[in-house]
């Protein structure tokens, strides 16, 4: 039994841990339920299944066997129970690639707790695990952490997702995890990668199209885990942790979530995605956290002033949550934050800890705490202990309390979600951009993006090839191609060409060459209002304040009203021209 104090300092959780419906979904920024509930992630990390450290650190002499750690110390229901106690509602549950595919047994050393797990695979004690998390009602976000069963996150071969191994294994193993939990519906998100950063050589990087590209690899494998293996799992990307070289006069930063506002995720099923970034007192916005070797003169995230943390966790992560009506607009789940219960009274670590957690609340951000499970004599950073002899000590004995208390005492916003309006970036960059399930190769050789089956395009940029969608309008599942101007009657824009969708229909989709407009993707509907030109060929056209947010940043836009639907496309090969979109067709719904 947890010690008796922790019951009086920490709160019951706010409703009974099996009082939600699977699965969640996301209503702009909120995190809902199967019934509109708003589910606040309150969530704890079980870390040991993706590597630990026996070596220097605030996690050395860790060794948890290749499984979630503590499993030497304590039967597994005694942690789960003590997990729940803690007023969490979920976990988020590292594993490495490796760990999944690894044969070897445990040895019976690391689950001495629990006899029952010897001669089990690592996958199989894993499996175990989740069984009994959802058993108790904990929601369970699997999380890829690392490629190899080794500690992260310096220099170590799990820099990227495909740094000790190809893209495709990466994809595979991601595949054959979210189908082995489908049946199993507490086990409910996907974090596809943890802290993607530098190789000693590369950066990651968000939108060049390249085998670094993190975006194009989360955005891909996002869609294959919801087509592929289970449609109801929450896709969870986190921003890129850093890039540049830690040397004084150097370029070196922590990007975070900044590039969303420009590029986002747009995943075959609306509702799916939530942005996830990681903070700790001694990172930075542009310190590794390193001490010694990689260490710079930058401010870590202890040395910023009260308003100065509060302003770079807006820029870096809080805008994309507290910016509604936007393509970007996505819950933000904090996934790691941490402090060392040992850190001196008075010190930044202590200050710092306390304003984190006062700008959590503020921000009614969805949060994860790093680690839920530690040994006693080797850290303190756990909210659980567990001695060699299988003693329990708790957050409850030390100075974290009262501000963990407040984090999962304070509920934020509670109840029923309503729908919204849905915006949705196309960005067929590099290639195909196709977020619909009912439409595939329509134009071969051309470059296509297609919106949502939920939603229909509403906006493009004159060049660029960025389109916007929105759900503002009905769900389609039938399409047309158009490639010439027979469906054309009125002539909306003189002496230009013109793809229009036939009468009642609405643009869902487009296909270019280059930057040459090659067809539209027309699908069918009961629409069929008065019309419009909106020009966007020398500025800016939209609707007052942008709804949807700026989805082509620094190129010309055009959108139609949000009582209206696009029915055409005009653009021209004249002189100078490079038949990008200078018009749109606007009809009233």
């Amino acid at each position: 039994m947890l010690l008796p104090v922790l019951l009086t300092l920490l709160p019951a959780p706010a409703a009974p841990m099996s009082d939600w419906t699977a699965p969640l979904s996301t209503r702009g920024r909120y995190i809902v339920d199967a019934d509109g509930e708003r589910f606040k992630l309150r969530s704890v990390n079980w870390h040991g299944a993706s590597g630990t450290s026996t070596g220097t650190g605030h996690h050395a002499g860790e060794d948890s066997g290749r499984i979630p750690l503590g499993l030497d110390r304590a039967p597994l229901e005694e942690i789960v129970a003590g997990i729940g106690e803690l007023a969490a509602n979920s976990v988020r549950l590292p594993f490495s690639s490796e760990m999944v595919h690894d044969q070897q047994p445990v040895t019976d050393t690391a689950v001495a707790a629990n006899p029952s797990m010897r001669g089990l695979t690592p996958l199989a004690v894993y499996d175990r695990v989740v069984t009994a998390l959802t058993g108790a009602g904990l929601a369970v976000i699997l999380n890829n952490h690392t490629n190899t069963t080794r500690w992260c996150c310096g220099v170590d071969g799990n820099e990227r997702w495909n740094t000790s191994q190809t893209t495709a294994a990466w994809e595979e193993t991601w595949l054959t995890m979210a189908r082995r939990y489908r049946d199993n519906p507490r086990v409910v998100g996907a974090d596809l990668y943890n802290e993607v950063r530098r190789t000693v050589w590369d950066d990651p990087n968000w939108g060049l199209g390249d085998d670094h590209d993190w975006f194009a690899a989360s955005q891909r494998l996002g869609d294959r885990i919801l087509r592929e293996a289970n449609p109801d799992l929450l896709i969870i990307v986190e921003g890129i942790n850093w890039t540049g070289i830690p040397v004084d006069g150097f370029p070196h930063e922590r990007p975070t979530l900044r590039p969303v506002r420009t590029l986002s995720h747009t995943l075959t099923t609306s509702g799916k995605l939530v942005y996830s970034a990681h903070f700790y007192d001694y990172t930075g916005p542009n310190h590794s956290g390193a001490t010694g070797t990689g260490e710079t003169s930058d401010p870590r995230y202890r040395d910023l002033t009260r308003t100065e943390l509060s302003d770079v966790l807006q820029r870096d992560a809080f805008y994309v949550s507290s910016t509604p009506g936007r393509h970007f607009t996505a819950p933000v789940w904090i996934s790691e934050f941490g402090i060392d219960r040992n850190a001196p009274a008075g010190s930044k670590e202590r200050a710092w800890f306390g304003n984190f957690a006062d700008f959590l609340i503020q921000a009614d951000a969805d949060f994860a705490y790093w680690p839920a499970v530690s040994w006693t004599g080797n850290n303190g950073w756990g909210l659980l202990f567990w001695d060699s002899a299988g003693a329990r000590t708790s957050v409850a004995d030390d100075w974290r309390a009262a501000d963990w208390r407040r984090l999962v005492e304070t509920p934020g916003r509670t109840g029923h979600i309503d729908p919204v309006t849905r915006w949705s970036m196309l960005s067929p960059d590099h290639g195909d951009f196709i977020a619909s399930r009912h439409t595939g190769d329509w134009d071969p050789g051309a470059r296509k993006a297609a919106c949502p089956d939920d939603q229909l395009l509403i906006g493009l940029s004159h060049t660029g090839n960025r389109g916007l969608c929105t759900s503002a309008g009905p769900p389609w599942s039938s399409s047309t191609v158009v490639t010439d101007e027979r469906y054309v009657t009125d002539d909306w824009a003189s002496g230009y060409t013109k793809l229009q969708c036939p009468a009642g229909a609405f643009l869902v989709g487009y296909a270019v060459r280059g930057a040459a407009m090659s067809s539209a993707l027309c699908a069918s509907g009961a629409l069929a209002g008065a019309g419009r030109t909106v020009w966007f060929d020398r500025g800016d056209n939209r609707p007052v304040g942008g709804p949807g947010g700026d989805y082509a940043y620094g190129r010309y836009k055009g959108q139609c009203a949000d009582d209206e639907y696009a029915a055409g496309i005009a653009y021209t090969g004249r002189l100078g021209s490079s038949r990008t979109p200078d018009a749109l067709f606007c009809r009233r719904r």
